[in-house]
Formats: C-alpha cells, sequence, structure tokens
C-alpha cells in the first residue's frame, strides 16, 4: 500500500463523516462555532473562529471525495514522473488551503487558505518546468495577487469594526457604506480567483499543470473559492448596484467562454472553458440573488466536471501526451468504457434530463425566467447554453467517431484499475448527485410555476445546441485554413483577451525595465558609479597598503603629524 492509496483512503473516509455531519445539522437546523483567541490590539481581537454549518461541511465532504478519487487517479497517471511524492504533498496542501478557506468565517484565516491556494497553484502549474509552465504559472500568480491584495484592504477596512467575523455583521450591517466597501473588494477578489471578465485569461493558460490538478482545480478547488466566498457575503450584496454588475459580469463571461471553446481545438482548454462558462452562470445566478442555487450548482458541477478531466487525461495517455482533437478521433472502438463515462459526464454538463447538471441548470434558468431580468442578461444566459451543448457536440465528434488522425503504431485501451475507479465513483455521482442533493439543499419542495412553452424552453435550448454543433464542425471543416486562422485568432483567442489582459499591460511595464536597464545599469550610472567607484577603491588600498607597510619613516612621519594636529587643536 503506497502512500497515495492511504491518502486517498483518509480523505474518502474524511467526505464520508462530513457528509453525515452535514446532514445532522441540517436536520437539526444548527451552526457550530469554534473559537480561539490569539490576542487582542486596539478593541481588535484576532481569533481564529471555525464555522461548521451545512453549507460548510457539505461543501468539504464534496472537496475531500472528489480530492480522494482524483489522489487514486493519480498513482498511475504519475507513475513515472521523479517527483511523484512532491506531487502528492503539494496536492494534498492545497486540499488543505481550501478546507482551511471553506470553514473560516474570519478573514484573517480565509486569507491563510487564500494564499494558500495561490501559492500551490503556481507551484503544480508549474510542476513539468519548462517555458510555457513557467508563463501560464507567472500569469495564474499574478491574476490572484489582484484578489489577494483586495482581501488585505478588506481587512484594513474591517479593523473599524472591532472584529474580523464578517460572519457575524452580515445581517445588520447592509446598509453601511464601509460594509459596501469591503463587500466590493470581496467581489474584486472573487471575481479574479473565479476568472471573470477581466481576469479570465490565466484559467485556460493554467491548463499547463498535470491533468489530475486540472480536475481538481476546476471542479472544487481553486476557481470555486471565489463563489463560495460570495456565497458567504451574500445577505449583504443582494440587490446591491454591486451584484447587479457581477450578474452581468457572469452573462458577459459565459457567453464569452462558451463561444471561445467552440473554435478550440486543445482537449483540455475546451474543458476549461467550459469551466469558465459554468462559473460564469454561478455568478450570474449570484447576482440574481439565489445564493443556494449557486451553491446547488456548485456542489453539481463539481462531479462532472471532474470526472470530464480524469477521463481527458486518460485520453492525453492514450495518445502519447497529445492534446489535439484534430488528431483523436475513431477511440470508440478501442476505449468503450472511458467514451461512455465521458459523454456521460457531457451530457451531464449539457443538462440532459435526470442527469446531475440537469437539476442545478434547469432549475437555475427557469428561475431566471422569474426574476425582473434585462433582455441582455437573458438572451446571454440561455444562447451560452446552447454553445455548451455545441461544444459537448464538438468534443464527441472530433474525439470518438470521426477517422482517426494519429499514427498507426499506438496503444489505445482503457487504463488500470485505480484510474477507472477514480472515474466510475464519479460517474456514479454524476448520474445520481443531482438527485441526492436537490432534497438536501431545498428540503421544501420548489416549484417553478411557467407557461409551457418557457418550461420547453431550455430542452429547446438543448437539442438548437445539438443541431449547431453538428453543422458547425460540417461547415468549419469547408472553410479555407486562412478563414479558419482569423476565426481563431479572435474567438479562440477569448477576444483577445490574453492580450488586452495579460499582454496588453505586462508589455509596457517590461519595455520600461529594458529601458531603465540600458540607462541605468549599463548607462551612465555604471561608468560614475561602478567604474569610478572602482579605480578609486584601488587608490586607496594602495595608499592604506603603503601606510601598512613596516617603513620607520612613515610611522614617523604619522606620529609628528599627530603631534601638530593635537597642537594646533589645543594651543
Amino acid at each position: 500500500m503506497n502512500l497515495y492509496f492511504i491518502s486517498s483512503l483518509i480523505l474518502s473516509s474524511l467526505a464520508l463523516i462530513s457528509l453525515i455531519f452535514g446532514n445532522y445539522l441540517i436536520f437539526n437546523n444548527l451552526s457550530i462555532f469554534l473559537e480561539y483567541k490569539f490576542y487582542g490590539i486596539n478593541s481588535a481581537d484576532l481569533v481564529m473562529v471555525l464555522l461548521f454549518d451545512w453549507k460548510s461541511t457539505i461543501f468539504l465532504s464534496t472537496v475531500m471525495f472528489i480530492s480522494s478519487m482524483v489522489i487514486l487517479y493519480s498513482n498511475n497517471y504519475m507513475a513515472g514522473d521523479l517527483n511523484k511524492v512532491r506531487f502528492l504533498f503539494l496536492v494534498i496542501l492545497f486540499v488543505l488551503s481550501m478546507i482551511l478557506m471553506i470553514i473560516s468565517p474570519n478573514l484573517i484565516s480565509i486569507l491563510l487558505g487564500w494564499d494558500g491556494l495561490g501559492l500551490i497553484s503556481y507551484c503544480l502549474v508549474i510542476f513539468y518546468q519548462n517555458v510555457k509552465s513557467y508563463n501560464a504559472g507567472m500569469l495564474t500568480i499574478l491574476s490572484n495577487r489582484v484578489g489577494d491584495a483586495a482581501i488585505l484592504l478588506a481587512i484594513a477596512w474591517m479593523l473599524n469594526y472591532g472584529s474580523w467575523n464578517f460572519y457575524f455583521y452580515l445581517d445588520f450591517m447592509d446598509k453601511d457604506i464601509l460594509m459596501y466597501l469591503i463587500g466590493g473588494l470581496v467581489i474584486l477578489a472573487g471575481m479574479t480567483k473565479s476568472a471573470q471578465i477581466p481576469f479570465s485569461a490565466w484559467l485556460p493558460a493554467a491548463m499547463a499543470a498535470p491533468t489530475p490538478v486540472s480536475a481538481l482545480v476546476h471542479s472544487s478547488t481553486l476557481v470555486t473559492a471565489g463563489v463560495y466566498l460570495l456565497i458567504r457575503f451574500s445577505p449583504l450584496l443582494t440587490n446591491s448596484i454591486l451584484f447587479k454588475i457581477l450578474m452581468l459580469t457572469g452573462a458577459l463571461t459565459m457567453f464569452i467562454s462558451g463561444l471561445g471553446a467552440n473554435f478550440e481545438y486543445d482537449l483540455k482548454k475546451i474543458i476549461a472553458l467550459s469551466t469558465l462558462s459554468q462559473l460564469g452562470l454561478m455568478m450570474c445566478i449570484l447576482g440574481a440573488g439565489f445564493s443556494n442555487l449557486a451553491f446547488f450548482h456548485l456542489l453539481a458541477h463539481a462531479f462532472f466536471k471532474s470526472m470530464l478531466f480524469l477521463c481527458a487525461g486518460i485520453l492525453i495517455h492514450s495518445f502519447s501526451d497529445m492534446q489535439d482533437i484534430r488528431f483523436m478521433g475513431n477511440v470508440v472502438k478501442f476505449m468503450p468504457l472511458t467514451c461512455s463515462v465521458f459523454n456521460i459526464a457531457n451530457m451531464a454538463l449539457c443538462g440532459l434530463p435526470f442527469l446531475t447538471g440537469f437539476y442545478s441548470k434547469d432549475l437555475i434558468l427557469e428561475v431566471n425566467l422569474l426574476t425582473n431580468l434585462n433582455m441582455l442578461s437573458f438572451f446571454l444566459c440561455y444562447v451560452s447554453t446552447g454553445m455548451t451543448v455545441c461544444y459537448s457536440v464538438r468534443i464527441f465528434y472530433w474525439s470518438f467517431i470521426s477517422e482517426f488522425n494519429f499514427l498507426t503504431l499506438i496503444n489505445l485501451h482503457d487504463e488500470d484499475w485505480m484510474m477507472i475507479a477514480g472515474m466510475i465513483f464519479l460517474f456514479i455521482l454524476s448520474i445520481l448527485g443531482g438527485a441526492s442533493l436537490i432534497w438536501l439543499v431545498t428540503p421544501v419542495m420548489m416549484t417553478v410555476y411557467l407557461p409551457l412553452s418557457l418550461k420547453l424552453l431550455v430542452l429547446g435550448v438543448i437539442f438548437m445546441g445539438v443541431m449547431l454543433g453538428v453543422l458547425v464542425n460540417y461547415f468549419y471543416m469547408l472553410m479555407s485554413y486562412n478563414k479558419q486562422l482569423k476565426f481563431l485568432s479572435f474567438l479562440g483567442g477569448i477576444w483577445f483577451l490574453p492580450h488586452l489582459a495579460t499582454y496588453g499591460v505586462n508589455a509596457g511595464i517590461l519595455k520600461l525595465g529594458v529601458e531603465y536597464k540600458k540607462i541605468l545599469d549599463l548607462g551612465w550610472t555604471e561608468e560614475l558609479l561602478v567604474l569610478n567607484l572602482r579605480s578609486n577603491l584601488f587608490k586607496l588600498m594602495n595608499f592604506f597598503q603603503l601606510i601598512h607597510m613596516n617603513n620607520l619613516k612613515v610611522y614617523i612621519l604619522i606620529f609628528v603629524s599627530w603631534i601638530f594636529l593635537v597642537f594646533m587643536i589645543f594651543i
């Protein structure tokens, strides 16, 4: 029994305990606070508080269960890696940072978990240690530093309240302008961590990390931290202008990432853009004031998204670490189990009836129709849902049923039992998880009364997405190569967002740095300071060396000079 298997067993056991504890808290309507005071300064106490309510415990069980499955899967995925043990320790630290963030109602301890997530995600993104990984890691950590700075500013403003336990202020401080300022900073932090526009560029770039890390990051840890923090702050900000802006930002993110995924060819990046689209949906419904629905979709999305990445990892393994879907094809004949699991996860993502994704997505879109939503947000939400189905059909076509376009001497096969076991458990949850969660999250039956045409609108959008996916694939193959490149550069590049948010910001600063290096380090500064100082130091050293030589004449000269100096001062 190796470290991976033991870690997976411990985490899955803790997940089960957390789930049972969460059910106990729900049925008894309880919240538990554990508090430890470190010290007090200027009437503000530094207190470590742990909050166990139904949201934190259910989310904890989800995070730990998915982490256990990913670690079990990683045992064989990372089998040939020299730094296999280091990878395991990084993943466990990553999960511990997320756990600390989940159970903290205190901004100081949230910052510890938040910064831990940012730092360890950087270490995991640069795990393969090449230029691409390094660039992706720098983009990831620098984008996340904006959110870290926002939380630090929020901590500084909360000094006025006597405690950093924001959970106690949310209900009765919602009219305070300072609390709105703190809420705005928290929204900024949540947008950076959950990669909303204009911070979306780092999410596809973070695909440079190993695939098990992508499965963990994109399902239940790093990117969901921002959504979870905003769910905690939602009582303060519901019906405010800040949440309305967040709703529009989420809808735009959903639309742009859905469009980008339809013109992307990297398998992992397509699934990453799919995550970005679902995060946009969570932010959109959260901005509309339905925090429980956002939390429900957060949990449901975690199951099938982690499974999608694990299946993608097996495909990439089988194709000798090649990720371009144009070289795949006809895999269904060689890897039937992986293809079946992958397609069930895809259907759950699309919101096909009675799979996990259906329960949350259908409810969100129907509740959206009941709110006073403007036409733009309504249009973006429904079109983006159709695009989700469109790129899912595209992945299915290119990966599984198109012609095989890679080397003939390649070994396509389903992997061993440890990798399959991790997928099978998530596969079961992708089918049954939504039905189980809806009993927990909405114990009172929620019925949405709508006309028949609006009830069928969601299903209509799904079928329109299927048709659009088939047509896009057909017409795209007929297009010339130059036209394809023009399309790819704009739509596949998330509407030039990487150029605007990263290259556009960094290029000027880096150019200025080069100019200053030329002027200061390699220019007059070197001539005046370095070279001049060097020659003067040489002269001084020669002089002192001359003095230190055992020359009687020099000693007498110094003695006479000293006597003369004393005589001049005292006379």
